[in-house]
Parts: structure tokens; C-alpha cells; sequence
């Protein structure tokens, strides 16, 4: 069963920044694409970023140019540096990893951006 752990979440005034980590473990075959979402109060759940195993990256187009998806060497861990936080921002944020066309999910950590 693979999991998905994420980290770095909290509390941050607006124009701050702020990096979240998610590392993932237990899977027996390579992990694909990985990826961020995040759900506000009151709001469906949005994909924020995602990266392939190869390195291509994909945005929602309000946080372009803010915020930057990454993963790490061994391809398990996938980081999502925030800065030029607005309120409109604050949300559960949850890590995604693809392995086998399945798509398995972190519990999310919740960010706060005030204003």
C-alpha cells in the first residue's frame, strides 16, 4: 500500500512563502506522476501542480508564477515551494502519487495565508 506523508504546512501572512514536502513510501513499483491539490472551505477540491516522473510540470493557472512544483532525486518525494501567498490560497493542500494508473492520496496539511 503506498502512502503519501505531507509536511510543511501553517500559518503564513499574505506575500509570504511557504514549502510543503511529501514523501512517499511502500510502493512496489515506480511512481509516476506526483502531484498537489488542494481544497478550500466551501470548495471542490483543485489540482494545484503536478509533475511527471520525467520532469514536466503542469499548473492551475492562478498560481503560475507563484508557486513551483519539484521532486526529489529519488523520485518519491515531490515538494511545492509557495511564495506570494494570498489569502485566496489557504486550504488543505494534499499530495498525490500515480503508480499503476492508481492514483493514492496523502491526508493533506493545511495552510493559512492571512491577510
Amino acid at each position: 500500500q503506498v502512502q503519501l506523508v505531507e509536511s510543511g504546512g501553517g500559518l503564513v501572512q499574505a506575500g509570504g512563502s511557504l514549502s510543503l514536502s511529501c514523501a512517499a513510501s511502500g510502493s512496489m513499483f515506480r511512481i509516476n506522476a506526483m502531484g498537489w491539490y488542494r481544497q478550500a472551505p466551501g470548495k471542490q477540491r483543485e489540482l494545484v501542480a503536478r509533475i511527471t516522473r520525467g520532469g514536466t510540470t503542469d499548473y492551475v493557472d492562478s498560481v503560475k508564477g507563484r508557486f513551483t512544483i519539484s521532486r526529489g532525486v529519488a523520485k518519491n518525494t515531490v515538494y511545492l515551494q509557495m511564495s506570494s501567498l494570498k489569502p485566496e490560497d489557504t486550504a488543505v493542500y494534499y499530495c498525490t502519487g500515480e503508480v499503476m494508473g492508481a492514483v493514492y492520496w496523502g491526508k493533506g496539511t493545511l495552510v493559512t495565508v492571512s491577510s
